[in-house]
């Protein structure tokens, strides 16, 4: 494993290259990655960067919202089928009929979406900008796509009405207030901090409610030592490395997400051998994509 990661540092270097990894990629990954962050953050990391390559590591959409930002530059993915259940539970044509028949509304994508969604979306958004972003809209009503538990997560902290595509995440989905109230009588003194992708019913159940890097800062300055995490399995290396002294436990034992887990060393140093899979968005939809992303990147976070 030492010999591939020298491998891979000297390919990156060879072919002028960045790596960037969401915090739900596997240890390893993490590691050799320059940055790792979430959705919001290798967005604007990828708006950012002189690098002529990026390796996305991370899932399809993030890959493309990478390359909608930097169309002169490749951009990597090092395993084609590390796809997003969530994003594909919307399409672009669906997304026309529900503008048709709801005209005058501005659309809202979560940033899990496609390029094509994006394209047809007002703006985008993140777990981290989210309810900020439906604020930052004239329009007394939003359509909000495709996470119908992150939709009402905003309901509840905004005035605006909101239309929500039934959409989830299958990975937070499918976590139950019955699993979180068992973590909580295990770890009694442990803090329980969800994302906001998991139902209504277990976001009640917590001390804290953010987005991956959100969990990494709350957990950094809270006074507890000890935390319940609602959220994909792959935070919780991160969350240990920073945070040496202090215990994480799952809430649940299936908060994994198997297309997160897809991406390894070997990929990514096959990856920059052959400079694929590559992944490219078609002009006439990143032309109208890039609006949407970079309204959102307008928009501060919750830590900004």
């Amino acid at each position: 494993m030492k010999e591939l990661t020298v491998e891979i540092k000297k390919l990156k270097k060879e072919k002028e290259a960045v790596i960037y990894a969401h915090n739900y990629q596997i240890d390893e990954v993490q590691e050799i990655a320059d940055f790792v962050g979430d959705s919001l953050e290798l967005a604007r990391r990828a708006s950012e960067t002189q690098a002529k390559v990026i390796v996305l590591c991370g899932v399809y959409f993030m890959a493309e919202t990478a390359a909608i930002l930097n169309p002169n530059k490749k951009v990597l993915l090092p395993d084609i089928h590390s796809g997003c259940p969530l994003a594909d539970m919307i399409d672009a044509e669906r997304l026309k009929t529900l503008k048709s028949q709801n005209p005058d509304i501005p659309v809202v994508c979560y940033v899990n979406s496609s390029a094509e969604v994006k394209a047809e979306s007002d703006i985008a958004c993140t777990s981290s900008n989210t309810v900020k972003v439906v604020e930052s809209l004239k329009s007394e009503s939003v359509l909000f796509v495709p996470d119908r538990n992150l939709g009402r997560y905003i309901q509840e902290r905004t005035s605006k009405k909101m239309l929500i595509w039934d959409g989830f995440c299958p990975t937070h989905d499918r976590v139950t207030p019955e699993e979180v109230k068992l973590a909580k009588a295990e770890h009694p003194s442990s803090l329980f901090v969800a994302h906001p992708e998991c139902r209504p019913e277990v976001l009640r159940l917590a001390d804290e409610i953010t987005s991956t890097s959100g969990m990494l800062r709350f957990a950094k300055k809270s006074d507890s030592k000890e935390f319940i995490i609602g959220t994909e399995m792959g935070l919780i290396y991160r969350l240990k490395k920073e945070n040496p002294e202090k215990k994480f436990y799952l809430a649940s034992q299936k908060l994994i997400c198997p297309n997160m887990k897809r991406n390894d060393l070997h990929k990514i140093y096959s990856s920059l051998r052959t400079m694929t899979p590559q992944i490219s968005v078609e002009e006439s939809v990143r032309i109208k994509a890039v609006s949407s992303i970079e309204k959102m990147l307008a928009v501060k976070s919750d830590y900004d």
